[in-house]
């Protein structure tokens, strides 16, 4: 009994039980063959129907309840809606299986618009629940998981459709199954005592039996006296970095001892928005995080509408029956190789303010030339290498994005900054789809869509090349001018300075 104790009171139970539910939350089966599932004689839609009045509703419905659901998270939690976000996984691929209506289909895309904005709450979880210095191997873990989920999905599905062994809906019944697995496994985790800003951690005044009738400490003194270290991320990881002033850390060590004691306290909603204000603004007066997530936000926009109408680009160039079984593999090639890219960047060694904005230029334009390749070459394999190659050019620049901007980051506007430009990205997103896709707005056909979102990433390529070299020219310029004349340098050096 004892060893059940100890085993649930360590860091490892909430991150096992955490992986446990993002590895069959997501595997999703059929999700590479969603659009020959429902263009088939299971659900006869048509493709024009699929494009342009069902899967813009997604789109729609992720940013209706994207910012209540980040707030819902914070204040609830994370855990309720973590259990949520399988509920409404599970009722998506119900609504997947037993209905077949233009608006039930729309409704299944709202629902699992639900389910993409509670992805916050499996982030956020495992920070309010282990210590800090546990932060780097549970992020890795449960990050980790996820990906082995997507790809034993995608894998799994090719299998499953190419050697016949179970037909769409029996696929749809066995991801039922999965999601059951992963709501019990949430209804499992330990519930959280603190949040990031709605239940912060505060120090607060301690009574000292010693003293009697000494002067009682005010408690907002507490928490606002030097602390002996601040949590930062640095390269994408959290760290704990040491004050250099050795007296405020001795002065702090030994006042805290004696009169300030830590516990969770809640905050008012005005409290927390006024805080949230104040960090948005701080954040975003430093030019170079603005930068970065500008370009966050615009990619985001372009990676999501080419991701989410690709598949509708592959049955247009092969409309076969029989090619739709290699999606699969290639959804897992792409995330595994994308996996890949964005681990090795951690370890190259290059000056990314100054080389990273020409950087972002030169790849955005490499993933314009994917996208413009796989529009007007009609072949197949063709657009499923250029999709590879366009996926892990995002997944390699939204890497060096994460890292630049965390760089000096607490991880309470790490998680603001990350929520607001996904946001933007999802504004932008909705303002392309209703414009674009929508059959309310042009509804344009696969192709043209595809020509915008290439052009799309050429003007994305065009803006930042040309910062990028501007930030280099200035770079040098600075340099130069900083640099002394090697003739004043040898007077002053006469003159004994």
């Amino acid at each position: 009994m004892k060893a059940v104790k100890r085993w649930r009171s360590d860091w490892r139970y909430p991150t096992t039980l955490l992986c446990i539910y993002g590895f069959f939350s997501t595997v999703k089966p059929l999700e590479p063959f969603l659009i020959a599932f429902l263009t088939g004689p299971d659900k006869n839609l048509t493709t024009e129907q699929v494009n342009n009045q069902i899967f813009p509703v997604w789109t729609y419905s992720y940013l209706s309840v994207l910012v209540p659901v980040f707030l819902l998270t914070d204040w609830l939690r994370y855990k309720p809606v973590v259990i949520f976000q399988c509920i409404a996984l599970f009722i998506t691929t119900a609504m997947l299986l037993w209905t077949k209506t233009v608006l039930a289909m729309q409704t299944m895309q709202f629902f699992y618009g639900v389910v993409t904005a509670s992805d916050v709450a499996y982030f956020s979880y495992i920070y309010s629940v282990i210590d800090l210095k546990k932060y780097r191997k549970a992020t890795s873990y449960s990050r980790s998981v996820q990906l082995l989920g997507y790809t034993v999905g995608s894998v799994l599905g090719q299998l499953l459709v190419s050697f016949s062994l179970m037909s769409y809906s029996n696929i749809l019944v066995f991801t039922l199954v999965l999601t059951a697995i992963a709501l019990l496994t949430s209804c499992l985790l330990p519930m959280p005592q603190q949040s990031m800003f709605f239940h912060r951690r505060h120090n607060v005044q301690k009574a000292d039996a010693k003293s009697d009738g000494d002067e009682m400490v005010d408690a907002t003194e507490c928490t606002n006296r030097p602390k002996n270290s601040v949590e930062k991320i640095r390269d994408g990881k959290m760290d704990t970095i040491e004050e250099t002033d050795e007296d405020a850390v001795k002065e702090e060590n030994t006042y805290g001892a004696e009169h300030c004691e830590e516990s969770v306290g809640k905050e008012s909603c005005s409290q927390v928005f006024l805080h949230l204000w104040r960090d948005f603004i701080q954040c975003y007066s430093s030019r170079e995080l603005l930068y970065w997530s500008v370009w966050w936000a615009l990619a985001t926009c372009g990676y999501n509408q080419t991701v989410n109408y690709v598949q509708v680009l592959w049955e247009h160039v092969q409309p076969s029956q029989n090619i739709s079984i290699y999606n699969g593999g290639v959804e897992a090639v792409s995330n595994l190789l994308g996996a890949a890219t964005s681990y090795g960047i951690g370890f190259t060694e290059v000056r990314w303010d100054k080389w990273g904005e020409l950087a972002l230029g030169a790849f955005s334009g490499l993933g314009a030339a994917a996208l413009f390749l796989i529009t007007f070459i009609n072949n197949i394999w063709v657009c499923y290498t250029g999709y590879v190659i366009f996926k892990c050019l995002y997944m390699l620049l939204i890497t060096i994005a994460m890292y630049q901007i965390a760089a000096d980051l607490t991880m309470e506007r790490y998680a603001l900054v990350f929520g607001a430009n996904n946001f933007g990205a999802l504004a932008l997103q909705t303002v392309l789809t209703s414009i674009v896709v929508d059959s309310r707005g042009l509804g344009l056909a696969i192709i043209p869509q595809f020509i915008i979102y290439a052009s799309y990433f050429s003007g994305i390529a065009l803006l930042f090349s040309l910062r990028g070299l501007f930030t280099i020219w200035r770079a040098k310029t600075n340099k130069t001018e900083t640099t002394p004349d090697k003739n004043e340098s040898l007077v002053l050096d006469e003159q004994g300075f």
